[in-house]
């Protein structure tokens, strides 16, 4: 397979949901495989292209879009070997151990694993889940449309990401690119497939992302149990793995959006939330997160600040949220904060009608003037407030394409003093 370099960015494509919708994803169901646009994808005719590359010659093997070199792996070529059902996701906090892999692989029921990278990646107050991912063998554990969809793959192999459509939607900008996190290096990937994902995962990228997302490649693995039933394992699974590990049914997930009888873990990526948060686990009980009660005891408090007065956050929030407060109010501008419309900073919660943990969650965003300022308006947020919050590591919910100007964020830790 020839694999042509430099090719720029190439366009997203839509894939068709024959079979219901992965992850909270819809299309109709007469959508065919397409591509956005034309200027990076193959085609039968020839090229105005700079650099004057012809398009393959009839019975030449088409070129694979690479849009980023820095950040392509070998591409898979044709899939070979059967579908594998995607029974159960174990995540760990730390790479695996090849002598629990193959413990695990022994059990009865297992019938195939794969080891991938999962890291969670917080985007516009949404806790997002990233796999990084060898593409050839990852796709197996796709559904069959979708394994077979070998554009797609093809475009992952080339640095690019798949996600849902609703998750293009919502986050990716006009080049169809979504940045992975509120660090100033987060990095920044084009979405080259639009596709349902394995349930639990919304975002899946090759292995060579992996440092740049500051997430590991092989702390987590994919199990078909393929005839038997995946609850049949969970207890000797769980008594193997222990318990400092997350193992999710994922039929029950791809119903519910979570396996709600699991212990749930996220493990931010970047140098801020990565930093601050460290692992969290949690469990969901009456569709509430109760997070662990170790990591509450470890970094949630209630302390005084200026203007709010006593509010429950993160312990390494407040430096950051006390210098802004008190900026603003040295400023003259605290009548700006309406003390009686404060929503809340620590409230562990899902975002709403969804599975996906909340920054509140950590305890590492705060609501403010709530009546003024609700989700998709321009806010009445005074911007001199916005100006300091921002200069003091926050970021503000009223920058995003769907806007939510009650909210600021953390996003970068900054020295206080």
């Amino acid at each position: 397979m020839r694999v042509r370099r430099g090719a720029g960015v190439a366009t997203a494509v839509a894939l068709t949901l024959l079979l219901g919708a992965c992850s909270g994803s819809a299309a109709p169901e007469d959508e065919s495989p397409t591509s956005a646009g034309s200027s990076d994808v193959p085609t039968d005719e020839p090229t105005d292209e700079p650099n004057g590359e012809p398009s393959p010659s009839a019975g030449e093997t088409p070129s694979v879009p690479v849009a980023d070199p820095a950040h392509a792996v070998d591409p898979p070529g044709a899939r070979e070997g059967r579908l594998w059902s995607a029974d159960i996701l174990v995540q760990w906090d730390k790479p695996l151990d090849d002598a629990l892999v193959k413990q695990i692989e022994r059990l009865k029921g297992v019938a195939h694993t794969e080891r991938i990278g999962l890291g969670q990646v917080s985007l516009e107050n949404r806790v997002l889940t990233v796999a990084a991912v060898d593409p050839g063998a990852y796709r197996h554990f796709a559904r069959a449309d979708v394994a077979d969809f070998q554009e797609g793959w093809d475009r992952v192999a080339g640095g690019e990401m798949s996600t849902t459509q609703a998750v293009s939607k919502r986050l990716a900008d006009k080049a169809g690119s979504i940045r992975l996190g509120n660090d100033d290096g987060a990095p920044t990937l084009h979405v080259g497939a639009l596709t349902p994902q394995v349930p639990t995962v919304d975002m899946v990228v090759n292995t060579a992302w992996a440092d740049d997302i500051e997430m590991a490649t092989d702390n987590g693995l994919l199990i078909s149990t393929d005839d038997a039933t995946p609850a049949s394992i969970r207890k000797p699974l769980e008594r193997l793995v222990g318990k400092g590990a997350s193992v999710q049914m994922l039929d029950v997930a791809s119903r519910l959006g979570l396996d709600p009888d699991a212990r749930l873990t996220a493990i931010p990526t970047g140098s801020t939330l990565g930093s601050v948060v460290g692992t969290y686990t949690y469990r969901v009980a009456g569709g509430q997160v109760q997070p662990d009660p170790a990591w509450v005891a470890a970094n949630i408090r209630t302390e005084a600040v200026p203007i709010l007065g006593s509010v429950t956050c993160h312990k390494d929030l407040f430096p950051q949220l006390r210098a802004a407060l008190l900026e603003v109010q040295q400023q003259g501008l605290a009548d700006e904060i309406h003390v009686g419309e404060y929503a809340g900073c620590y409230y562990p919660r899902f975002i709403a009608n969804t599975t996906s943990l909340s920054n509140h969650a950590f305890g590492l965003a705060l609501d403010l003037n709530v009546p003024g300022n609700q989700r998709g308006t321009v806010g009445e947020m005074d911007r001199s407030v916005v100006a300091i919050f921002k200069r003091w590591g926050f970021a503000w919910g009223g920058d995003w394409r769907y806007t939510d100007p009650m909210h600021f964020e953390l996003a970068e830790v900054k020295r206080v003093g």
